[in-house]
């Protein structure tokens, strides 16, 4: 049995997960705002539960649900929010997003997303890790669509994806009512290009904000930036 990832204050089994887990969720779990106070977070996409138990541990939500689809991601999932100081705040559903759109009738104050974003020629012979990897899993249109239906009024819409989606990402989202109000590019090296845009969306239009955050000056140098933003999370920081 493989070791759990240790964080400050949970841990994660990912043994059973074809997504493990990597630096795009820990900063979308560390970056999305939870200045708002929600009472209601959903994250969509659980894989091992990693942004809902961060979140768990960043805010006073009483209600985090999570939703997976395969099988195993979910079974890790619930025990990995089972065994969390948290586990009666978290919950997760076995189910395919369209299915969980026509079921719940609550709106969440806070929905996040880490969603599978490989295009069709990156697939492997491990189907598991396939399912979890292609955006042919949870295509973005669909994934915005069902955001902005479970999402309540003054609710915000956090996602990260690669950054050549992300002119994509925010004609889908206006197509539903959904603006742009905050965006983090994300560089490995302050020589490399953007590789990430973590975004946050709501019904209300205001300015956008817009940050860079690099995550290392050289090979395990990491950046103020970067430390200050996980620090609460990673046990090395």
């Amino acid at each position: 049995m493989s070791k759990p990832f240790k964080f400050k204050e949970f841990e994660i089994h990912q043994d059973r997960c074809a997504m493990k887990i990597g630096t795009d969720g820990v900063l979308l779990g560390a970056w999305a705002s939870i200045d708002h106070n929600p009472f209601s977070i959903l994250d969509i996409g659980a894989g091992t539960g990693v942004i809902a138990l961060m979140l768990a541990q960043r805010s006073f939500a009483e209600l985090i649900d999570a939703i997976e689809i395969d099988d195993e991601a979910y079974e890790q999932c619930v025990d990995n929010f089972e065994n969390a100081p948290w586990a009666d705040r978290l919950f997760c559903y076995h189910a395919a997003l369209d299915e969980f759109v026509d079921e719940i009738e609550d709106k969440y104050d806070l929905i996040i997303s880490n969603p599978p974003f490989y295009s069709e020629n990156y697939k492997t012979d491990n189907e598991q890790r396939d399912l979890a990897r292609f955006a042919d899993a949870l295509p973005f249109d669909h994934l915005i669509d069902s955001a902005s239906k479970l999402l309540s009024e003054h609710g915000k819409f956090c996602v990260i994806t690669p950054f050549k989606e992300e002119e994509n990402i925010i004609n889908l989202a206006s197509k539903v009512n959904l603006f742009l109000n905050k965006i983090l590019h994300v560089k490995g090296n302050p020589n490399s290009e953007i590789k990430r845009s973590l975004m946050q969306f709501s019904f209300t239009k205001t300015e956008i904000e817009t940050n860079t955050l690099i995550i290392e000056t050289e090979r395990h140098n990491y950046t103020e930036d970067y430390i200050n933003l996980t620090k609460d999370f990673y046990l090395k920081m």
